[in-house]
Formats: structure tokens, C-alpha cells, sequence
């Protein structure tokens, strides 16, 4: 089973004949015909003017781009021109300008299909939004599963088949957790390396932005595309393909492998061992920061302060509106003293400072853990607020610790567990080692097959690939 590579799509486009427009088609059609509720907004007309307009470039000799033609979702905490910005909550916001991923993506020909749903407001794991609704995990035909948040929407359309990028943002695993959960990739770029600009914050200390695809080529291929430091000659050179038989993995002693679940462990286990039959190395490695880092994401004086500081700064008449496994979780940030918050941010620049030695001094390319330690669950168990809160802290507990210690980190699919569901590999990386994280995955990925050849397709989606 192969799909289309996002470099073959644009170059298609880019040899003229309306490929913009026959991809856009395709996307339209996918869209219709699924029931994945991925968008809280999708405009068949505006997508069709978009590759339209693409097309009328190529004909006119014009050089549209790298990622000319190539569908991309965009997750409701972006502002988006054509649409307004919900950012899942109850009304729409005040007029927000496009930032830097959204002006750089229509710069290099991308064409946007619509608005996918977010957790309110992004402050949730589990994907669930009672206010706009929750998109369907494609893995479970018989049950509503979560799938992954806060970027809900973005991993499905990506299986739904009306956009080849998926765009999301991550703050403590808002890509990664919905990327391991539906069976796709998602990387998280070093903390500041891509501005944050046009999207609505939860954290300015740890926000990101980035992008979801189906293969670490694609989003490899896309990322290099964007990035502003991937023109420049050493980094390049530090970006060049690693073989798989070069990699140091290093293998944590950490909550993040002994608190998944075994069959989890497992299937994320079998994946590793694969790798090292192709000759990289596993090293069982000592990496208590991971531990500290989880529970100093929990003990909220980072993330809650902030968000709450901006609610009332920027948008105040929405405080009363948030749901309220929003708005409870939410109720004790104001009680966090500056001093306190100040130490945390203090605590989190020397545990990250820590990390990046450890990792250096043994020469360890890579830290690899299961992305999620539980199978996305089904709504139908999470009707409580005990229950909800339980499942999204253990969503969060495998991919919080990078987001804390200033990792780049990536999760792609290792396997199916024993209930069908998709089980993530998340590899983390030093800071600033985007692109050479990147082409590691990528090797990674030529041994274990991309999804498609790891995970096959979910159980009664229809045939993307052949409509």
C-alpha cells in the first residue's frame, strides 16, 4: 500500500494541468463522504478558489512552492483568514491576524481546508470538547474513542483524507498525544524555533507549534520547507541522513516505560528491537529529569498561571463560559504566588540545563518511550470528572516531561496493541536538533514502514486511496 509523498504531490502540481484543483477535489470528496467530524469548519469553496488559484500560477509560469497543492488542516487555535477562530470555546473570539505557520504554508502554495476541532481553549489531552463536539478516533468503528487533544481534529483528517499536513500546537503534548493516538506522525520543534505568532496561547513559556503528517518524510519534507534555519549550510550538513546503525538510543529507567501499560510497553519494545536487528544501539540509561520533569508539569505553577493570566488580560467575558472540566481544573492557578511560579520557571531551566549534559556525556543520540502509557479510552468512561481528569493526566504523563525539559520530541506508530488501537514511539531529542531528529526518525521509520505498512488501515475506514 503506498500513498502519494507530499514532494510528489507538489511537483505534480507544479508541472501544470490543474493538480491543484484534482487534489482539492479528492479532498472535497474524502470530506463528504466521512463521518469522522474532524472540522468545525470546512469551505469546499474556498479550498476550490485556493487550488484554483494555484493552478492559474503554474500556467502563468509562476513557481507556486514546494507544497503547492497540499491540503492542510488547520487546528481552531489558529487564525485563519475566511474563518473565524473559536479556539473551542462556546462564541467566537475577537479578529486574530494569520501568524508565521499559516502565512509561511500559503506562501509556498499550501491550500487550506478548513478549522479542526481543539479542546477548549487547548487545555485537555484527551480530545474531548462538549462545546463543539469530539471527533471520532477512526480506530474503533463500534466506539467513541478519544482522539487524542488537544489538536482532536487534526490526526483525523489526516485518515479522513482531506488534508495531506495537519497543523497543531503543543504544550504538553498537544501533537504527539493525537499523532500516537490515531496512528500518525507529529513532531514537536524545539520550544521557540518556529514563532508562535497568530495562534491563541496556553503557555507562553511552553508553547509550540507544529505540523501532523502520515509519514516522518512527509512531515520531514515539510518541515524543512518551513523552517527558517534549514537553508543554512551547517545545519544542513548536520541534517544529513543518519543510518539507523549509527543511532544511540537510550532507553530510560523511567515512569515513562514502567507505568504503560504491558502491552503498550510491549509493542513500543518490539518496535526498539526491531531498530537494533538493523543495527542501532539500545542503552539502558539512568534519566531521572524525565520523572521530575512530569511532576513538575503537574504541580501546575507553569501552565495554569499562564493561562489563566492571559484569559484575564486578553479575554475576561470567557472565563464565566468555560466548561467545567475547563474551568475546575483551572480554579486554583490564581493562588500560585510570582515567587512560586518564578522558582518553577528557575527549577525548569536547570532540569532541562541537567538533561542536556546527561544525554551529552553519553553520547546518547536519542531518548525513546512509548508516547501514550493507555489506549485512547472510550467517552462513554470518562462521563465523570474524576474519571476525566484521570485519563488526561495519564495522556499527558508520557509527553510532558520533553515539553518541560526543552526536547524536540516526535511520535510515530510502533504498532497496534491488543485492542486495535495504534501505540506511538515518541523519540526525544536535545534542543535545536530538529533536523537531525528528524532524518533519525526517518531512518527509524525505513525499518519499521510507515503507517500504512506498520498499522494497515482502520477497521471500516473507506479506501482513501483508491477514491
Amino acid at each position: 500500500m503506498n500513498r502519494p509523498g507530499l514532494q510528489e504531490i507538489a511537483a505534480e502540481v507544479r508541472r501544470g494541468g490543474g493538480g491543484a484543483r484534482l487534489e482539492a477535489e479528492a479532498a472535497i470528496r474524502r470530506h463528504e463522504a466521512s463521518d469522522l467530524a474532524a472540522y468545525i469548519a470546512f469551505d469546499s469553496k474556498a479550498i476550490r478558489a485556493q487550488a484554483d488559484a494555484v493552478d492559474r500560477a503554474v500556467a502563468s509560469g509562476e513557481d507556486p512552492g514546494p507544497l503547492a497543492g497540499v491540503t492542510v488542516s488547520v487546528k481552531d487555535l489558529y487564525a485563519l483568514a475566511g474563518y473565524s477562530l473559536r479556539a473551542g470555546s462556546k462564541r467566537p473570539l475577537p479578529a486574530w491576524p494569520e501568524g508565521f505557520l499559516v502565512r509561511s504554508l500559503r506562501r509556498l502554495g499550501a491550500v487550506f481546508t478548513g478549522k479542526t476541532h481543539t479542546v477548549e481553549f487547548a487545555f485537555g489531552a484527551v480530545g474531548l470538547n462538549p462545546n463543539t463536539g469530539t471527533p471520532v478516533n477512526p480506530w474503533d468503528p463500534d466506539e467513541h474513542r478519544a482522539p487524542g487533544g488537544s489538536s482532536a481534529g487534526a490526526g483525523v483528517s489526516l485518515w479522513e483524507g482531506s488534508a495531506r499536513i495537519a497543523l497543531g500546537s503543543d504544550t504538553g503534548g498537544s501533537i504527539r498525544i493525537p499523532a500516537s493516538a490515531t496512528g500518525v506522525v507529529g513532531f514537536r520543534p524545539t520550544t521557540g524555533r518556529w514563532p508562535t505568532t497568530g495562534v491563541v496561547p496556553l503557555s507562553t513559556t511552553l508553547d509550540t507549534v507544529g505540523l501532523l503528517a502520515h509519514t516522518v518524510e512527509d512531515l520531514r519534507y515539510a518541515f524543512r520547507a518551513l523552517d527558517p534555519l534549514a537553508g543554512h549550510a551547517r545545519d544542513l550538513a548536520r541534517a544529513g541522513p543518519e543510518g539507523v546503525s549509527e543511532l544511540r538510543v537510550g532507553v530510560p529507567a523511567s515512569r515513562l516505560w514502567m507505568d504503560a501499560d504491558p502491552g503498550i510497553a510491549a509493542v513500543a519494545e518490539g518496535a526498539l528491537a526491531e531498530l537494533e536487528t538493523a543495527g542501532a544501539t539500545l542503552l539502558p540509561v539512568d534519566v531521572p529529569e524525565l520523572d521530575e520533569a512530569g511532576d513538575r508539569y503537574f504541580d501546575g505553577r507553569i501552565v495554569q498561571p499562564e493561562f489563566l493570566g492571559f484569559l484575564e488580560r486578553e479575554l475576561p467575558e470567557w472565563i464565566p463560559l468555560l466548561h467545567s472540566i475547563i474551568g475546575k481544573r483551572l480554579g486554583e492557578a490564581g493562588d500560585v504566588r510570582a515567587v512560586d511560579y518564578l522558582a518553577a520557571l528557575d527549577g525548569r531551566r536547570r532540569l532541562s540545563a541537567r538533561v542536556h549534559d546527561r544525554v551529552a556525556s553519553e553520547s546518547i543520540d536519542l531518548l525513546a518511550t512509548p508516547t501514550l502509557p493507555i489506549a485512547p479510552p472510550p467517552l462513554a468512561e470518562l462521563s465523570g470528572l474524576g474519571a476525566y481528569r484521570e485519563a488526561n493526566r495519564l495522556m499527558l504523563s508520557g509527553t510532558c516531561p520533553a515539553s518541560m525539559l526543552d526536547l524536540c520530541a516526535i511520535s510515530f506508530p510502533a504498532g497496534l496493541d491488543g485492542e486495535e488501537m495504534p501505540v506511538g514511539l515518541q523519540l526525544m531529542g536535545p534542543s535545536g536538533a530538529d533536523l537531525r531528529v528528524l532524518a533519525q526518525a526517518a531512518a527509524a521509520e525505513s525499518i519499521l514502514g510507515t503507517n500504512l505498512r506498520r498499522l494497515g488501515r482502520p477497521r471500516g475506514l473507506w479506501d482513501e486511496l483508491r477514491s
